[in-house]
């Protein structure tokens, strides 16, 4: 099938899930999703939230059909730039839903570090969190570990650490993300 073949194809599916035609729906997620969830996965870097916004891609996709136009961009080109807006929507929930995991690392930290005569009790809590802790960032690759290991023991900011480890910022950030991620599962073991 030759590429303007298959424009044709999917600009006519478009107009018919335009009009609400499920069959349409089915047709072109038959013969568009594998490449969609191809993007979806270099978007948020994880098959299974691939999965999720691939969902909600076809979910957009059944909405704004009618929105579509042929003349403006190619059918694949409007369905690829919908799966990327939600993808990114998807990361950028993912991380307004994981801020609070930063204020309990500091409300945890307080907490071991209130007091001016710690008893044995927290002491003894507190050596085994570290000892945690320290198990738990071994797992961590080198570069990760030394990106979440500055960002908080000498608490530079992701700008700080990109131009000082010469990184691009959001490399930096998904660092740091991911890092926090693996200790959270990690110090869960330990809980």
């Amino acid at each position: 099938m030759t590429t303007d073949t298959r424009d044709l194809e999917l600009i006519a599916l478009l107009d018919r899930v335009a009009e609400q035609d499920h069959a349409a729906l089915k047709a072109l997620y038959d013969l568009c999703a594998a490449k969609l969830f191809g993007l979806a996965v270099r978007v948020v870097g994880n098959r299974e939230w691939a999965e999720d916004v691939l969902q909600e891609s076809f979910m957009s996709i059944w909405r704004s059909a009618g929105d579509y136009r042929a003349s403006l961009s190619p059918p694949m080109a409007w369905l690829g730039l919908i799966v990327r807006s939600r993808g990114l929507d998807f990361l950028r929930r993912r991380t307004t839903s994981r801020s609070h995991v930063t204020q309990e690392l500091d409300e945890t930290m307080a907490e071991t570090m209130e007091g001016n005569s710690p008893c044995p009790m927290d002491t003894a809590q507190a050596s085994e969190q570290a000892w945690a802790l320290h198990q738990c960032l071994g797992r961590l690759e080198n570069r990760q570990r030394e990106v979440v290991s500055l960002a908080y023991i000498r608490d530079l900011s992701h700008s700080e650490l990109s131009l000082q480890l010469k990184l691009p910022l959001g490399t930096v950030k998904t660092w740091i993300r991911r890092g926090l991620d693996q200790l959270r599962q990690c110090m869960s073991h330990f809980a």
